[in-house]
């Protein structure tokens, strides 16, 4: 029997009893235990037998989840005979109930406010629990091929590619600037959430910055590849929209630029800044000065204001009002809209509003583009509750280090800081944090980095195998004459192709090798995680040797596999405090 048909013995109407459950983020149906029944008259006891059964054989009080609610609405209630805290029976006499109890507000905010958000991920996720089916068609997906991952795992590491375009699509947006923009990537954030979940980074890349875009497959609409022939020495913002390149082509370059491989992406239009704060009821904004720009129509007094629609969008367009004028201090005024923005959708105003967060999915769903791996509502909430569990402190907003550019007399572009941006691509790319966070696992890393202390031999007395599982074709050969001529570790062979690709490289040993494993390990820049004490294997002399297979992390002979234990000190901003825009 359904939800509108399900008796109770006290004729309680279930559909008064919808409660949000915060751990689920679904509608369940809270029965209260029903009231007292009237006894049997007559001199014996009533046995089980005569005991009126729950038309639901449950027991008292029990919960029965009813699981999502189709539309996102409640059923309301059919009769108000039961307000005021009684209900009738079926004799037409009323008894007085005890109300039902309800979960605080401050507690339901609690429990949904549980850690953090970040951009437009946490509309999808936290409103898509209450009609996914629905919000399924609203998002637009693109096939990118070979680019980006298919799926999504809630266990690992994981890179989003957020592309803002400038294309002037949608109602009121053909009057702003190049209204025949094939829309480039004009706006563009590389999101890397850690796998533990204690921090992320959202990296700027400056739409100015001068690389070079590569060859890219692009899937045609019949189905067939096209191969776009890449360019050297152009502006990021030319990876999308110019001559049909599509956002994989953008994943591409992102990877070229940096070293960092995205994972997905998810691209906005104007519309989104407008639908997104509007849905929200408007953004939380600071100015260090009055600002009246011609150019984007914002006119803005000097200290807090509340921003939405077509204000919020003039805010991060205007570039003319903000320190140099330039693209790298627009922005900064971005950064801190952004963190504005997720401040004000895991806010307790928004979360505990079912109308709003309805309007929040809409918007957000209506305004989103992504890659097929990451195409369905239930895929998007995954990674909206993964990013839930960041607290909004350890969200790092920085900026790749960047210099003018020298090939320019008008420094109109800007090139990569070699001597700076490095260090901060390979702490994103080895899950390090840009803020302070409470070590995982601290036994675990303890552990690793005992392996490291002690006694080493000498390179001349390391035996040693090298395997290739997942490294390079040719990696275990560069590896061998590399040990063998520079560093003196003559008794080293290749043996090969290991049976399987590993992730990371490993080092298998008995404990009697640990002195050389120790050695190899400072020699290659190993890891105290690489080091697997085991057991030895006979080389091709019949003797013991040590184990070294070559994972997917392998950069190269001689190439340090340790991962920095800091991240650079950069200037970055943090998604929990609110700044003033100067």
């Amino acid at each position: 029997m359904d939800a509108q048909g399900r008796g109770r013995a006290d004729n309680i109407d279930p559909a008064d009893q919808w409660v949000l459950n915060p751990n689920t983020g679904e509608y369940e149906l809270r029965l209260s235990p029903s009231a007292p029944q009237s006894p049997v008259p007559g001199p014996r006891r009533p046995d089980s037998a005569d005991t009126p059964r729950r038309r639901d054989d449950s027991a008292p009080g029990e919960t029965r989840e009813m699981g999502k609610v189709r539309g996102g609405t409640v059923p309301a209630p059919r009769s108000g005979r039961r307000r005021g805290g009684e209900a009738e029976t079926a004799q037409g006499r009323r008894v007085s109930r005890r109300p039902v109890k309800k979960k605080s507000k401050a507690k339901r905010a609690i429990a949904w406010t549980a850690g953090s958000t970040a951009f437009v991920l946490v509309a999808i996720g936290t409103a898509g629990y209450l009609y996914i089916k629905h919000l399924e068609g609203n998002v637009t997906t693109t096939d990118i091929g070979s680019a980006g991952k298919n799926g999504f795992s809630k266990d690992d590491a994981f890179n989003i590619l957020i592309i803002g375009t400038d294309k002037r699509t949608g109602k009121g947006n053909e009057g702003y600037g190049d209204k025949g923009s094939v829309g480039h990537a004009d706006t563009n954030i590389l999101l890397h959430v850690s796998k533990d979940r204690t921090n992320a980074t959202a990296l700027s890349i400056p739409r100015d910055l001068i690389v070079n875009v590569p060859d890219c497959p692009t899937k045609q609409a019949d189905g067939s590849t096209k191969v776009i022939p890449g360019t050297e020495n152009v502006r990021f913002n030319t990876s999308l929209g110019q001559d049909d390149r599509d956002p994989g082509c953008t994943m591409r370059t992102v990877e070229e630029a940096t070293g960092i491989v995205p994972d997905h992406f998810m691209m906005v239009d104007f519309n989104a800044v407008k639908t997104l704060t509007s849905a929200v009821g408007g953004v939380d904004v600071c100015l260090a000065h009055p600002v009246n720009d011609k150019q984007s129509h914002l006119k803005l007094p000097a200290g807090k204001s509340r921003i939405e629609g077509e204000q919020a969008l003039a805010f991060v367009r205007t570039r003319h009002s903000w320190g140099n004028q330039g693209d790298l201090d627009r922005i900064k005024v971005q950064q801190q809209f952004m963190a504005s923005l997720m401040r004000k959708m895991a806010s307790s105003d928004t979360l505990t509003n079912p109308a709003k967060l309805i309007d929040l999915a809409e918007a957000a769903t209506k305004a989103l583009t992504v890659d097929k791996g990451i195409g369905s509502v239930s895929t998007l909430k995954d990674i909206a509750l993964e990013l839930k569990k960041v607290p909004t402190k350890n969200i790092s907003f920085v900026t790749v280090p960047v210099v003018d550019n020298p090939a320019e007399k008008v420094h109109a572009t800007v090139v990569v800081d070699q001597t700076k941006a490095p260090a901060v691509f390979d702490a994103i790319k080895n899950d390090v944090s840009f803020t302070e966070v409470k070590k995982q696992q601290k036994a675990a890393k303890d552990a690793e980095a005992a392996r490291l202390k002690g006694s080493r031999s000498a390179p001349s007395e390391v035996r040693v195998r090298i395997l290739n599982g997942g490294a390079l074709g040719g990696s275990a050969q560069e590896t061998l004459s590399w040990l063998q001529t520079d560093e003196g570790v003559l008794k080293s062979e290749n043996a090969g192709n290991a049976p399987a690709n590993l992730k990371n490289t490993t080092l298998e040993y008995s404990p009697d090798q640990a002195a050389q494993a120790r050695e190899l390990a400072a020699l290659m820049g190993l890891p105290g995680s690489a080091l697997k004490p085991g057991k030895s294997v006979i080389n091709s002399q019949g003797l013991p040797a040590m184990t070294l297979t070559l994972g997917k992390d392998f950069q190269g002979a001689g190439v340090s596999l340790t991962k920095p234990d800091k991240a650079p000190d950069v200037e970055k901003s943090t998604a929990d405090k609110a700044k003033c825009a100067s």
